[in-house]
């Protein structure tokens, strides 16, 4: 059956049907797939569950506040102090925004600093569905307005508005993302095959799944209710060029592989299929899995990202055991010019390739070698350097970034914040927001004015049953001081009894997004590793070989996220992290460095078979070190193009996944999993059928480690 089905892509009319379906399948998918940007939602009002106190008072305040609206705080600055007829313009630029469309009401101001340096006028803007890009062509109506008779005076676009309008502005770099990514595959790919030909098929096949991931996600969003933002969008895209060509190099290494074995290339990609298509549906079925368990979130960005990307990776294996075999087998062997895999009929060997084969295990099988003189004082040694860089996460701060911080460079907004900050209260233009009983108006007024942080609180406005009272911060709304703030604030008006009081504004929201990323990481963290370990257990059909594999991966973890925590901290100088850095970085290091560990292990149970577990392990890594050292390079080249955006979370990430995946790849791997699996031998099966076959005698092992850690051979 496994080999019949293995065969359909890569027959004589199989593989022109994959090809025929593939480019039908194209068309509408590239067209929807440029639709995906009109689904996102960015903002973080739209994040959050329904019960989170910040959503309740959204709801509540509709009565009072114009529906869905942001602040644009427009800051005016002369060197050496604003002049009579500085305001005047700016009394007049106030009038002329209130007749922009999408602009909520009048403005409140202009107001004079009381040093006589700045300007400040709020303006509401209503959102629609046209969200973030909305937000910043009114940014920019603004702007010009404040510009156009402007005569040397600074005009800034800050608060959220001003935030929106430059994240969209770093964000669209989304296309260059792209054509980063692409170059770095396309790059290790050459110097991986030293074909000029070869590395197009996979580039390719990753631009057809990746067009037709972002037009399914987009029905979804469209249709299904995903949650998807431009978050989704770039992370999407390094996954999927990551993934799939990961999927790729182990497809094509295993076809060179056999291509020298069987004369028909059919029957050489039949054979290749059959043989790397356990670990392949594995591999992508512990990824998907694992993201797809970030529908557990109550985050609603964190549970769309999830789907969205599991996605991504599903189509992106479809075509990798479709499109590409079929691509390879009508190209035929001249693709791999200038060195072409030739038939020797020669019966299948231990899979040590050969000469000038990208598979060849010179390198690796030195390192095996090493590692086997004493493979218990390596891999204690290995475990015990992992876990002291992992003392470094102790240092990294998580707890989320003010608005200012959230880009690498500086953009107009952080200016013009800097500004604003310097003339006028920090929090002045974003208040929180207070929802009451009218009743009980007066009395939470005068428990708001005594929370330390809050500088002043308006007269309640009444409606109805219930009043609203605006209340001014201290500190910059979207930083860490002005959330404890926040916390205060409801620890008191909660304590009024009949009140009803609840909490709101863009501080509130920041502070409720931070709380839910805390309890997803709870919840979705120890659902991971349960869900990865049975894969694996199915997969190998065995207990302790899935234990001490995701042991290896959780140090690697540990470790990757300590040395981002040292280095965000003492060579970037990073503010800090996002709330939800911690569990995305965790979901993709456990679910991308296992498949590392799945690409070797399943090489080394299949050797196993022949020619016992621990000469297996030495044999597994050196067949398969190249290409998954290959593997290791393309991910974490596409997680490091992440740094071309503007944004310090795509740095962060980028940067951690990167590192860890480089780590999975050359220590835990190469070193630690060959070490564990050369000292534990045939107990790595138990208590699967392999773990009842003793291990064929002569393999080279030093006598002071010969003795398996879990017991006899």
């Amino acid at each position: 059956m496994l080999r019949t089905m293995a065969s359909w892509p890569a027959g004589r009319v199989g593989k022109w049907v994959g090809v025929g379906l593939w480019a039908v399948l194209l068309v509408p998918a590239l067209m929807l797939a440029g639709r995906l940007g009109d689904v996102e939602q960015n903002d973080n009002s739209a994040w959050l569950p329904g019960n989170a106190e910040s959503t309740k008072v959204v709801e509540r305040a509709g009565k009072f506040l114009p529906a869905d609206t942001l602040p644009a705080i427009v800051v005016y600055d002369r060197p050496g102090g604003v002049t009579p007829a500085d305001l005047a313009e700016a009394r007049a630029d106030a009038r002329a925004f209130q007749r922009l469309d999408r602009v909520a009401g009048p403005p409140r101001g202009p107001v004079e600093a009381r040093d006589g340096e700045a300007i400040q006028t709020v303006v509401q803007v209503r959102k629609d569905r046209t969200g973030w890009n909305g937000l910043a062509e009114v940014a920019g109506e603004l702007r010009r307005v404040g510009e156009e008779h402007a005569n040397g005076l600074g005009v800034h676009i800050t608060g959220p508005v001003g935030y929106a309008s430059d994240s969209i502005g770093a964000f669209g770099g989304g296309g260059d993302l792209t054509t980063v990514t692409a170059l770095v595959v396309v790059a290790i790919l050459l110097l991986t095959y030293r074909s000029p030909v070869l590395p197009l098929l996979p580039l390719l096949t990753v631009g057809g799944a990746l067009a037709a991931s972002e037009a399914l996600i987009y029905l979804l969003a469209r249709h299904a209710g995903l949650t998807v933002n431009s978050q989704t969008g770039f992370i999407l895209t390094v996954l999927v060029f990551g993934a799939a060509t990961d999927y790729a190099l182990l497809l094509i290494s295993r076809y060179r592989e056999e291509l020298r074995r069987h004369e028909d290339r059919h029957e050489a990609m039949a054979e290749a299929l059959r043989r790397s298509g356990p670990a392949l549906v594995a591999s992508a079925a512990t990824v998907a899995v694992s993201l797809t368990l970030l529908m557990l979130a109550t985050l609603n960005s964190t549970k769309g990202l999830g789907p969205a990307c599991a996605v991504g990776i599903l189509v992106g294996l479809l075509a990798m055991v479709t499109l590409m075999p079929a691509l390879l087998v009508v190209c035929g062997r001249w693709v791999f010019w200038p060195v072409r895999p030739s038939y020797t009929a020669v019966e299948p060997s231990t899979g040590s390739a050969g000469p000038g084969d990208p598979d060849g295990g010179g390198v690796w099988a030195r390192i095996g070698a090493l590692v086997a003189r004493r493979p218990r004082t390596v891999w204690i040694g290995t475990a015990l350097a992992l876990g002291a860089l992992a003392l470094g996460v102790f240092g990294l701060k998580a707890d989320g970034l003010a608005d200012t911080a959230q880009f690498t460079g500086k953009p107009q907004m952080a200016v013009g914040e800097e500004i604003r900050a310097r003339h006028f209260p920090a929090g002045s233009g974003d208040p929180v927001q207070v929802v009451t009983s009218a009743a009980s108006a007066e009395r939470v007024r005068t428990v708001l004015s005594g929370v330390p942080g809050v500088t002043g609180v308006a007269a309640p406005v009444v409606r109805g049953g219930d009043a609203l009272l605006l209340g001014e911060l201290d500190d910059d709304p979207s930083g860490p001081a002005a959330m404890r703030t926040v916390e205060r604030a409801r620890a008191a008006v909660h304590r009024i009894e009949g009140a009803n009081a609840q909490v709101g504004g863009n501080t509130a929201i920041v502070l409720d997004v931070r709380d839910a990323a805390a309890r997803d990481d709870r919840v979705i963290i120890p659902a991971v590793l349960i869900a990865v370990l049975l894969v694996l257990a199915l997969l190998l059909r065995a207990v302790v070989a899935p234990l001490l594999l995701m042991a290896t991966v959780v140090l690697s973890f540990g470790a990757a996220l300590g040395v981002s925590g040292l280095v965000f901290d003492h060579l970037f100088h990073f503010a800090g992290a996002d709330a939800s850095f911690p569990l995305l970085t965790f979901v993709f290091l456990v679910a991308l460095g296992i498949d590392y560990n799945i690409f070797l292990v399943t090489r080394v149970r299949e050797e196993a078979q022949r020619h016992g577990t621990r000469r297996a392990a030495l044999t597994g890594l050196s067949a398969t070190g190249s290409v998954i050292t290959s593997a290791g390079l393309v991910l974490a080249g596409t997680f490091a193009a992440m740094a071309s955006l503007p944004l310090v979370f795509a740095a962060e990430l980028g940067f951690a996944v990167a590192f860890g995946v480089l780590l999975d790849t050359v220590i835990v791997r190469s070193v630690l999993v060959t070490a564990l699996t050369l000292d534990v031998g045939r107990w790595m099966w138990w208590p699967g059928v392999l773990f009842r076959r003793r291990d064929e005698p002569g393999l080279p092992v030093d006598e002071p480690d010969r003795a398996p850690a879990l017991g006899g051979v």
